[in-house]
């Protein structure tokens, strides 16, 4: 996934009211970023690291620049949840993703399950659907460990559930972890964090849901799936 634009680099001040976030640009200017990110951000938020922006130039916009990057110990991080839904469509349509080859149509936002959205909808007339949800992962307390989630989620609960009832129906659900940064080697459900996701995460591989962790190769100028990450469940 390319950026639009070459994102700007910058200096990371301070996160306030969740979604907006202090900036101070090479020039020594100061902006106000929307921080497309509603987690912790444990790690991740420290005032004085290097940042990196996109800037849209559109009227409507209350908020033109968007944090997208943040460097630590020289590893590009991606922090915008945005993204990663784009990232591996894109990589799906390039045959990357070996698990999911051979399936003719994707579908985004499809609704599936009690009043809820899948990411991706996978199908093809010779194969069974293929329902695809994409969770952003940038946490890692541990080095080379990352982790999900960085904070209690009632959501990702549910879409433990929904995926489960997609599988006990004879169909095919994938639950794809997206790293958004490269220098981790193994996956493991923060359990300590959010003890009853991981309850959920258990039951749900105990009925067949299929798990995929890849990690990301990022750049200023875009940010596409790297190597897989090894998952370990205790």
């Amino acid at each position: 996934m390319k950026f639009q634009k070459k994102l700007i680099k910058a200096k990371f001040l301070k996160r306030y009211k969740r979604f907006f976030s202090e900036h101070v640009l090479e020039d020594n200017t100061t902006v106000i970023a929307h921080c497309p990110n509603p987690g912790a951000m444990t790690g991740i938020a420290i005032a004085g690291v290097t940042s990196w922006l996109s800037i849209q130039e559109n009227p409507k916009r209350k908020l033109k620049w968007t944090w997208e990057l943040v460097n630590i110990n020289n590893n590009l991080i991606g922090i915008n949840t945005h993204n990663p839904n784009n990232i591996v469509a894109e990589a799906i349509k390039d045959n990357k993703i070996k698990e999911v080859l051979g399936y003719k149509t994707l579908s985004r936002e499809a609704k599936y399950g009690q009043n809820s959205k899948i990411d991706i909808l996978l199908e093809y007339e010779n194969k069974e659907d293929c329902y695809l949800e994409v969770k952003n992962v940038h946490l890692s307390r541990y080095k080379e460990i990352a982790e999900f989630p960085d904070s209690v989620t009632e959501r990702g609960k549910k879409h433990l559930i929904e995926l489960s009832n997609v599988v006990l129906s004879g169909k095919r659900a994938i639950l794809l972890f997206l790293i958004q940064r490269n220098d981790t080697k193994l996956f493991k459900i923060a359990k300590d964090i959010d003890p009853k996701y991981f309850v959920e995460f258990e039951k749900a591989l105990s009925v067949g849901l299929e798990v995929i962790c890849l990690s990301c190769n990022i750049t200023p100028e875009e940010i596409n799936i790297g190597p897989r990450i090894e998952l370990s469940v205790e």
